[in-house]
């Protein structure tokens, strides 16, 4: 049997042990741990809309009107009027046929792959794909191929030799440590070219990019005949909890009958399905948000550029900060706590190894004196780098 307390001693003399923080309130820019106040740039809150007071009173509403909890899967008696209006404006914002809720964006991962790959089929996915993506693969029982990190040569290489195998291509439309997209419109091509499906996991685009914060494919402007499988997470731009995919009335209906996170899991809350209404709506209707993200995050990397700081190449409101070692990311991290700046130090195997880094996002409710706060403790960072 493992020896799990020397296991965990490993973990710590690598310098990848993790450890969770309590807040004491809701998030925001501004949030507590411990009783005392940080800056939060590690959330994933892109609109400011985690704490909104319509969001709140939307799922006030919806407590008093459906309870608590679903009580049952939606195949069961759990699939409520709030469910399926969700759905139905879901569909509408992508410019879909359908869209079925999840209970998560690993779920919904998990449950397309192995709904629709299999013993036989094959699966390609960019090495720096979400941990979901992957598992999902792996769970489908079909073949995992993985290419490296946006490289469309090397996917049309790999799908040459995949003979009559029934193919998908996955991928990240954000991806979420880089910050940087994904080639969807060379990826589109191929997957047209090969007769292979294109699916998405739209989990940090959906919200914050393209014109009316529709995401990834909006942003390159392609649609459900380039890209028939969108998975989009509710609970990053849209503030709330859970996740969908969406695509046509065939799709959601197989899943439906197939998938197994979707069939043998309880439904979320209908409540949470009502917030989630008042949050689309909001992303809907309030583009400055967006606007004042695209501000902040050009403000930032022109300031940071400026104080010879090692950023990655994103355009989103997730900007890494490359220290290499994992020990460096955190002791960064730790400098900023001491500043009063919550900035999380992400090392591997989330990201590759002597990849380690910051990773800091921005939110919609980030002020301008927030954004020198956080460029005045990046600066002792240059200061004191050897």
């Amino acid at each position: 049997m493992k020896d799990l307390a020397q296991a965990l001693e490993a973990r710590r003399g690598a310098h990848l042990y993790r450890s969770r923080r309590t807040v004491g309130g809701p998030q925001g820019p501004e949030i507590f741990i411990d009783g005392k106040p940080y800056l939060n740039f590690c959330s994933n809150d892109y609109l400011g809309l985690a704490a909104h007071p319509a969001l709140a009173d939307a799922l006030a509403r919806g407590v008093r009107r459906w309870g608590v909890g679903s009580g049952a899967a939606h195949l069961v008696s759990g699939h409520t009027g709030a469910h399926h209006a969700l759905e139905e404006e879901l569909a509408d914002f992508t410019g879909r046929s359908r869209a079925l809720l999840f209970s998560t964006g690993y779920m919904a991962n998990l449950g397309v792959i192995a709904a629709l790959c299999g013993r036989g089929d094959q699966v390609f996915e960019d090495r720096l794909n979400h941990a979901s993506l992957i598992d999902g693969a792996i769970l489908s029982r079909g073949r995992l191929r993985r290419y490296p990190h946006g490289d469309v040569a090397a996917l049309a290489r790999q799908l040459a030799d995949a003979g009559s195998a029934e193919c998908l291509i996955a991928t990240d439309g954000v991806f979420s440590m880089d910050g940087d997209m994904a080639p969807l419109p060379e990826l589109a091509q191929l997957a047209g070219r090969a007769g292979a499906w294109l699916m998405v996991d739209d989990a940090h685009g959906l919200g914050v990019v393209g014109g009316s914060g529709r995401g990834s494919l909006e942003q390159f402007g392609l649609g459900i005949a380039e890209v028939p499988i969108l998975v989009g997470t509710l609970g990053k731009a849209l503030g709330t909890f859970g996740a969908f995919v969406a695509g046509s009335a065939d799709l959601c209906e197989m899943l439906i009958q197939v998938a197994r996170p979707y069939i043998y899991t309880t439904a979320p809350p209908p409540a949470i399905a009502e917030a989630t209404r008042a949050s689309l709506r909001l992303a809907r209707d309030e583009g400055w948000r967006r606007e004042r993200l695209r501000e902040l995050v050009e403000r930032f990397r022109t300031a940071a550029v400026g104080l010879g700081l090692p950023l990655m190449q994103s355009q989103t409101p997730i900007q890494p900060l490359v220290a290499g070692a994992p020990e460096r990311a955190l002791a960064w991290q730790d400098q900023l706590l001491a500043r009063g700046l919550l900035v999380g130090a992400i090392r591997p195997p989330t990201v590759p190894e002597g990849s380690a880094r910051l990773r800091i996002t921005f939110s919609a409710a980030h002020t301008d004196a927030h954004l020198e706060r956080l460029l005045d403790g990046l600066a002792g960072l240059a200061e004191s780098a050897p």
